[in-house]
């Protein structure tokens, strides 16, 4: 079976050799692109499994990328910048990307980010996610045809909010779902980033489904972004 295809977008030398020697050691295959116009024609061409992504490149911002690439594909994206403000992942997660790692990374942080991607992709290619009856995480059980919800076989008893919220979650395993994207799936656009009340429900569903709550196991919060489900 081949290895998963990375694509490496990045302007700086350095960092794009730093990357491409990680995947290098731990037998990826990639190809690398150090503009957002070689980005865009490596990504129609060769179809990779993930990209990496660099926002501040020469000719093209990497939000721009974000969006032409999502037009035609679903491919992971997983953006590496040195922008760190909230606003700046906000924008990345909301055009499309996966996940956002903040220069300097570590490169066992960024393989556990791609371990993370390459599981969701396993997962959703078996019919484990969007296309399965069934949802398994852990001790977490989701039965999305009798809309029940389980842990450690005792049923959850779930707001409505609160069901829509954990199987919204669930059905994006390992991507970070901004407040703005959570908001509006699960109450329309006119509670655009109502982040005060997503806090309050996502505080009583985690008190349902984690063992220690000031610990989560299973919902992982991104201070000023979003939520993520973890996969257990």
């Amino acid at each position: 079976m081949n290895k998963p295809l990375i694509l490496v977008v990045e302007d700086d030398a350095a960092v794009r050799n730093l990357i491409a020697t990680t995947l290098d050691t731990h037998d990826y295959r990639y190809h690398t692109a150090p503009s957002g116009e070689a980005a865009i024609l490596e990504a129609a061409s060769h179809n990779p499994d993930v990209v990496l992504l660099d926002l501040g490149l020469p000719d093209i911002d990497g939000i721009e990328i974000i969006r032409k690439i999502r037009t035609w594909s679903n491919m992971p994206i997983i953006v590496i910048s040195a922008r760190s403000e909230d606003r700046d992942k906000i924008d990345a997660l909301d055009a499309g990307a996966d996940d956002y790692l903040t220069k300097p990374f570590s490169v066992e942080e960024l393989l556990a980010r791609l371990r993370v991607t390459f599981r969701r992709l396993h997962y959703a290619a078996n019919g484990l996610e969007q296309g399965s009856a069934v949802f398994e995480n852990g001790d977490l059980k989701i039965d999305y045809a009798a809309g029940c919800a389980y842990m450690a076989g005792k049923e959850l008893h779930l707001t409505p909010i609160e069901y829509k919220l954990l199987c919204l979650l669930a059905k994006n395993v390992g991507k970070v779902l901004t407040h703005t994207y959570i908001t509006r799936e699960i109450w329309g656009s006119a509670w655009d980033n109502d982040v005060a009340s997503l806090r309050v429900f996502m505080a009583t569903l985690r008190k349902k489904i984690e063992k220690d709550p000031s610990s989560p196991q299973y919902i992982q919060t991104h201070v000023g972004v979003g939520y993520r489900m973890l996969r257990v």
